[in-house]
């Protein structure tokens, strides 16, 4: 026996045959079955005539009339016995470590079944299943009538499969707008009949018979008008799976028909499993997944997670398809010991959408158009207790990129295992399902975390893995995130917010991470795109570890008890769970930064999404960096060595004086400006008036400081846009005018110089230079800042965001430190993780109720019926979406006008009291020589900070080279 096999199988009676009660297809029985007599096509259908066609006419015919599928090719599934009650295993400590050996107990094979059974599985009395109920139709109109159930006989359709010939598939369909060219005909159609998503016409281009001018049409987008689905489900009653509702369905015909592997029930049927359980609870609740069901349990080297939560059908498709171009580069590793041909099997795929109610429809058409999701199996409660995720797994052949062109194994494809995990109702514990329900039943080596919308290159999660591979001491590592930059890699950069985050995602990923990376301890992994070993997260025995402190933030916003310096630390949790992983107890973790294994991603195209999104990184940046600085003596309960205790030691002081520096940035912006400005003032520069314009500057600086702390205590950035634009643009022009005055300074410092020396009679030397201080110390801060940007960017090999994001970002610094800065810790009481309010679960999939150890449920068995959800699915995909037109909450819209009415207000006599201080002060002066101290220390802690950072960079070069 290979591959997956159903707990239970059974064959549909040839015609003319006596009724019998037969075992329904869906019920996991406890007799043995035997194995098909049946065991090449041509005897099946020697013993098995074609079925006459049915004259009733379809009561639904939305769809252009197709040529139907040729004749099933593919004998039913091979019967095997259900196995006995296990006795289960005990129970464990959630999240602590269990080898794959310790389930065996829990999760017996599947084995052959007892051939000398054979004659009592086709006895036509079926005398032996006297408790098995008949799936008699329904009155309430939910089954199919007498006259149906004549023409279609129990089974047949629910667990045919359609034969197809591989050469009449095209691997590209186009799916919106048209059909492709190059598509084969359909299988048993005409020769010139394209078949192909696109041949489905979307709705409005008008059908035979019908006016496009009546008033009566309507033009549709989005999701059809479906085909109802009750006048083709039957009422089946089905064994439960250790107590559990797991259904094994089959998936479309027309799906399998551009498969070309259908020699296994992974292949052919879509598994759903209903859970009633906390996702803690999910192994001792004996829930299983397919991959330990096997005869020879797989092994998951790489268990990769695709976390969403209403993200549309493209940036799916981006970073979907981008998981399977990796996979299919593991299996193209051929002379790899754990890759190769088979790799596929190693590799799990994990989709956890955050609410059922909020995911994107189309996303889910896109799902069920790979075979993943199936509409009409779901149910809300089991047995009275409510379902709390729906896991739907298959093995899918099919990929759709983001052109929404389907990819198949004729591109290279190969199959790839996937978990779909829709959750009921919203909760920020997708990883808690990942890591704490999935990860014990699979036990794999390496675990993947990726936020939807990020799309890995095709080598990237290869180079991940290796990083583990090399260093059994790794128990981390991160690749590089870069900024998504559009079409011809460039469009995007012609918005300077996505520019100056580029420039942030470069200099970090070429000077931040690889100077961590030496150290060992990297503050943070990104969600977006890391790895963990999954053996390095779990708890001790005493409940105590990385994973038990990065789920605590789950509940903690909820908590009352919880103070406001623990709640914001946990707005960054990916960074508590680097901080715990190294100083994890008794182990010797550390965590590594992968250069060469990259991912593309989406950033804010807007100032106000931009101010949103780091409200949240900057707020739990920084207490999170506060923690681990106040708790450095958990490193004494690692098990790193002396040398590595020293160098994280460190790091750690580099942090804090980062620290220091980011809690004073604020200060140090307008100290700066207000020095550069001044020292244009030198009667030697013979600048005539500039002093009375530098007031200007300066006290129009402190009135956009102003304005930046009343925005961000009254309003949310989405209401206050235009403010926030104008103020960037200004703080964008003050940056060019300090640029100007340290020209003006270095220029009129080498003249004034050279003139002097040369008065007495001297040679003036490039030492003389620096005899000026103002000049010396703007010179050492620029080439201790720009220049080592540069330098380190040529050593990487990667300058082209020197060229192309350089000026956007310095004219952007300003505000990002003071509208950024600003807003986030006026906004330190906001603790929630965004706009994802909770959502209570619906009741619309029905019920499922139990009678005994079997409950009974309503799905689809018509194959007319999967394939009329299937081809909903195509339709929906194969008509373009319509531009969405964002409707403004009218609760959010009253207060942001009223909070808008407030800020104005506020705002005249703020800046009219500012204004009459600033004409009294500006009288005053001061003593030069503090700030010329003080600019001095800024400008020569820069230079030793950017200096550390090279010398790190640099050294993670040398040690990359020599490892690739």
């Amino acid at each position: 026996m290979s591959g997956y096999d159903p707990p239970y199988s059974y064959q549909a009676p040839p015609l003319g045959a006596q009724p019998r009660r037969t075992p329904d297809p869906l019920a996991h029985q406890h007799q043995q079955h035997p194995q098909d007599p049946f065991q090449h096509p041509q005897d099946y259908a020697q013993a098995h005539p074609p079925y006459p066609s049915s004259n009733q006419p379809d009561p639904y015919p939305p769809y252009p009339a197709q040529p139907p599928p040729p004749a099933s090719s593919d004998p039913f599934a091979t019967p095997s016995y259900h196995p006995h009650e296990p006795q289960w295993a005990q129970p464990v400590h959630q999240g602590q470590y269990q080898p794959q050996q310790d389930l065996g107990d829990a999760y017996p094979p599947y084995q052959p079944a007892d051939p000398s059974s054979a004659s009592a599985a086709h006895d036509p009395s079926a005398a032996q299943y006297p408790d098995e109920p008949d799936s008699a139709p329904l009155l309430h109109g939910h089954g199919h009538s007498h006259q149906y159930h004549q023409q279609h006989p129990a089974g047949h359709s629910r667990w045919s499969t359609t034969g197809h010939d591989p050469g009449q598939a095209d691997p590209t369909l186009i799916l919106p707008g048209g059909f492709d060219a190059s598509a084969g005909p359909h299988p048993g159609g005409p020769a010139d009949a394209g078949y192909g998503l696109g041949a489905y016409p979307p709705y409005g281009a008008g059908a035979p018979g019908v006016d496009d001018d009546d008033v009566h049409s309507v033009v549709r987008y989005g999701r059809i008008p479906q085909r109802q689905p009750r006048r083709y489900k039957t009422v089946k009653r089905v064994q439960l799976t250790q107590g559990n509702l797991v259904l094994d369905c089959q998936v479309p015909p027309k799906l399998l028909e551009r498969c070309p592997r259908k020699d296994s029930r992974e292949f052919t049927h879509m598994r759903y499993t209903a859970a009633t359980c906390d996702p803690d609870d999910f192994l001792n609740e004996k829930y299983a997944l397919r991959q330990i069901l096997y005869e020879t349990p797989r092994r998951t080297e790489l268990f990769i997670v695709l976390t969403m939560y209403n993200e549309d059908e493209k940036l799916f498709c981006r970073t979907m398809h981008g998981v399977m171009k990796n996979i299919q580069h593991l299996c193209s590793r051929k002379k790899s010991r754990t890759w190769g041909e088979n790799g596929w099997q190693k590799v799990v795929v994990c989709i956890v959408s955050d609410g059922r109610a909020k995911i994107n429809a189309r996303t889910l058409s896109v799902l069920a158009a790979m075979g993943v999701y199936q509409d009409g199996v779901a149910k809300n409660e089991v047995a009275g207790k409510p379902v709390t995720a729906h896991i739907y797994e298959y093995t899918t052949q099919l990929s759709i990129d983001p052109n929404m062109k389907v990819k198949s194994a004729e591109r290279g494809l190969v199959p790839v295992q996937i978990v779909f995990c829709l959750k009921v109702a919203k909760k920020i514990n997708s990883h808690r399902w990942f890591f704490n329900a999935f990860g014990p039943i699979l036990s794999p080596n390496i675990c993947v975390l990726i936020d939807v919308g990020t799309q890995p290159r095709d080598t990237s999660l290869y180079k991940l893995w290796k990083s583990f591979d090399l260093n059994s001491n790794v128990g981390g590592a991160c690749g590089e995130i870069v900024a998504l930059k559009g079409k011809y890699h460039f469009v995007n950069l012609l918005n300077p917010i996505v520019a100056g985050q580029n420039f942030e995602y470069k200099m970090s990923n070429i000077l931040d991470k690889p100077l961590e990376s030496i150290f060992g301890y990297i503050t943070v992994l990104p969600g977006a795109f890391s790895a963990y070993r999954y053996i390095a997260l779990q708890n001790n025995a005493q409940g105590e570890g990385p994973l038990k402190e990065y789920f605590k933030g789950e509940t903690l916003h909820h908590s009352v008890d919880a103070d406001l310096w623990t709640k914001n630390m946990y707005l960054a949790e990916d960074r508590i769970l680097c901080w715990e992983l190294v100083s994890k107890r008794g182990s010797a973790w550390i965590l590594h930064y992968q250069r060469s294994a990259s991912a593309e991603t989406d950033v804010p195209d807007t100032l106000h999404d931009l101010i949103a999104q780091r409200r949240r990184w900057l707020n739990g940046s920084f207490f999170a960096g506060l923690h681990a600085t106040y708790h450095f003596g958990y490193l004494y309960r690692s098990d790193h060595s002396f040398i590595r205790k020293l160098w994280l030691h460190i790091e750690l002081f580099y942090q804090a004086f980062n620290t220091i520096f980011a809690w004073f940035a604020l200060g140090n912006w307008y100290i700066i400006m207000f020095i550069l400005t001044t020292a244009m003032e030198d009667p030697s520069f013979g600048l005539n008036g500039i002093k009375y314009f530098n007031i200007c500057v300066q006290y129009y600086y402190v009135a956009l400081l102003v304005c930046c702390f009343i925005l961000a205590l009254g309003n949310r950035p989405q209401g206050s846009k235009g403010f926030y634009l104008v103020i960037a643009i200004s703080f964008a022009l003050i940056m060019v005018y300090m640029l100007i005055a340290a020209g003006i300074i270095t220029y009129y410092g080498v003249k004034n110089a050279k003139d002097a020396i040369e008065a007495e009679g001297g040679t003036f030397t490039a030492s003389d230079i620096f005899t000026n201080t103002t000049f010396r110390n703007i010179v050492i801060s620029l080439l201790s800042t720009y220049a080592l940007y540069l330098v380190s960017s040529l050593i990487f090999f990667d300058p082209a965001h020197m060229f192309t994001s350089f000026i956007q970002y310095l004219l952007l610094s300003p505000s990002f430190t003071n509208i950024l800065n600003v807003y986030a810790f006026c906004n330190i009481q906001d603790v929630s993780w965004g706009n994802r309010p909770e959502e209570k679960p619906s009741n619309d999939l029905g019920s499922a109720p139990v009678k005994g150890d079997s409950a009974d449920v309503v799905v689809p068995t018509d194959e007319k019926d999967i394939n009329a959800a299937y081809d909903d699915a195509l339709h929906v995909l194969a008509t373009p979406p319509p531009k969405e037109v964002h409707k403004v909450n009218l609760e959010e819209k009253m207060t942001d006008s009223y909070r808008a009415i407030r800020t104005n207000v506020l705002l005249a006599w703020v800046l009219s009291n500012g204004g009459l201080v600033a004409a009294i002060l500006s009288t005053s002066a001061g003593n030069a020589s503090p700030q010329n101290v003080y600019m001095a220390f800024l400008l020569y802690s820069v230079a030793v900070l950017a200096a550390v950072r090279f010398l790190g960079s640099t050294a993670y070069s040398i040690m990359w080279l020599f490892q690739n």
